[in-house]
């Protein structure tokens, strides 16, 4: 859907739009719900109308399980990443692994200092 070069409001809805899936996501298992996906939409003011929201749903939700796997999402919005992009997700990745001592999925200051010094 968006190609090309995403304006400045683009790149902090997008971004946006990440960090808000991940913080209504209680259980972390990666799914929206419909209820969810809508409101996110709205949240980001991009509310849609009502048959137009049906069917991307239809689109999304393929295993009609209703939910939606919201990487998938923003894959169906964004595209596949080139390959500079997954290196560097990789690479981010890998970082983080190491940083993430705990695996709770968030990195306390006192960890990074653990393991960067800015000397």
């Amino acid at each position: 859907m968006f190609r090309g070069t995403l304006s400045k409001r683009g790149v902090r809805v997008t971004t946006g739009l990440g960090k808000y899936f991940r913080q209504i996501d209680k259980n972390r298992n990666g799914f929206l719900s419909q209820a969810a996906l809508k409101e996110a939409l709205k949240v980001f003011h991009l509310e849609i109308p009502e048959g137009d929201f049906e069917s991307l749903w239809l689109i999304l939700d393929d295993s009609k399980s209703d939910k939606v796997d919201y990487g998938e999402f923003t894959h169906a919005i964004f595209g596949e990443m080139n390959e500079y992009r997954k290196a560097f997700v990789r690479k981010v990745s890998f970082a983080y692994m190491k940083l993430d001592f705990n695996k709770t999925g968030s990195v306390p200051m006192v960890d990074v200092r653990k393991c960067y010094c800015a000397k």
